[in-house]
């Protein structure tokens, strides 16, 4: 099967390699869409020693069930996969499972291929009305779903809230989306990047900024850099909630001594729980997080370009969606 292959540092290959074969208890997936994520492009760049060269990367996929009793079938692909027996995921907590693997990781080869192989606990279906293309975003939705979630959970009143969302790229741009699914009408997205601004604002019908000032009951950062936490922590007003989703870099930034003395609630969020996952499946099924007509569809042949677009800031879209088999 043809794949994007990770060589090294900003070192993208398309070649042939080894076909996915399925376990017991798996199916073997055609990959007809697969995004890029933001963990993607960290590998991309060197910054993420989980995931060492050579490496397929990609996780947030959709395609058909190839062979089987469920052959045919349209899916989108949770690729959290996890134990199902120990004590985080007996209380619905998957996402905590210490021996959790996704692909893209090692020691799971990743989506940006022909074909994957995934657990059949792990398949939702998709519907016949929707474009595999749009599918493959349920995973980059979840992550947000699952902070707009713990947030909205730990943030008193919250019907009444104020929220702002740091960094317009497909995760703010999911937590926004997923905010006003769960019923905040108001909700700023902060994008200094101009052209991805326009995009946030006349394609996905959303308030974007490039600056924020005001205070907000609840911050959801995308970004998670040290400039975005000084943000996050200048911003959330007393009493309120920072959810913590970027993995920019690892520290610096938060205002630690305003935290404590406004009793701001800090959660650090991650992936995903596979009810979150499939919260956010029907949700799309069902329209409630918009049309989604702001992907950015290429061929994977044509992968390595992408990456060096998205690496000299040359994309407004804030997904790309890559199409294996054009």
């Amino acid at each position: 099967m043809k794949a994007l292959v990770y060589d090294g540092v900003e070192t993208l290959g398309f070649r042939d390699v080894p076909d996915a074969v399925p376990q017991a208890g798996e199916h073997l997936i055609k990959i007809m869409a697969v995004g890029i994520c933001g963990s993607d492009m960290h590998a991309y760049l060197g910054h993420d020693a989980r995931r060492p060269a050579p490496l397929i990367l990609g996780h947030e996929a959709a395609g058909v069930i190839t062979g089987g009793p469920r052959d045919g079938e349209r899916v989108t692909i949770n690729p959290l996969v996890t134990c199902g027996t120990c004590s985080a995921c007996a209380v619905g907590r998957d996402n905590l499972c210490p021996d959790r693997q996704i692909i893209s990781m090692q020691p799971r080869e990743g989506a940006f291929a022909q074909y994957v192989a995934m657990p059949k606990e792990n398949l939702v279906a998709v519907p016949d009305a929707v474009p595999l293309t749009k599918a493959a975003l349920a995973e980059p939705l979840a992550v947000s779903w699952h902070a707009a979630r713990l947030a909205l959970e730990a943030l008193p009143q919250a019907a009444d809230a104020n929220a702002l969302v740091i960094g317009g790229g497909a995760i703010g741009l999911a937590a926004a989306l997923a905010l006003r699914a769960m019923g905040l009408s108001d909700v700023t997205v902060v994008e200094p990047n101009a052209a991805r601004r326009a995009v946030l604002a006349d394609t996905c019908s959303q308030t974007a900024v490039a600056e924020a000032s005001d205070s907000y009951a609840l911050v959801i950062d995308a970004v998670g850099y040290a400039a975005t936490r000084a943000t996050a922590s200048a911003l959330a007003a007393p009493g309120g909630v920072i959810a913590h989703v970027g993995l920019g870099e690892d520290t610096g930034g938060l205002d630690i001594r305003r935290m404590t003395l406004q009793e701001i609630t800090f959660i650090g969020t991650y992936t995903y729980t596979m009810q979150d996952f499939r919260d956010t499946a029907q949700a799309l099924f069902d329209g409630r997080l918009g049309a989604l007509d702001w992907i950015d569809l290429r061929p994977l042949a044509d992968g390595a370009a992408a990456f060096a677009q998205l690496r000299a800031g040359q994309v407004a879209s804030p997904k790309i969606v890559l199409e294996p088999w054009s």
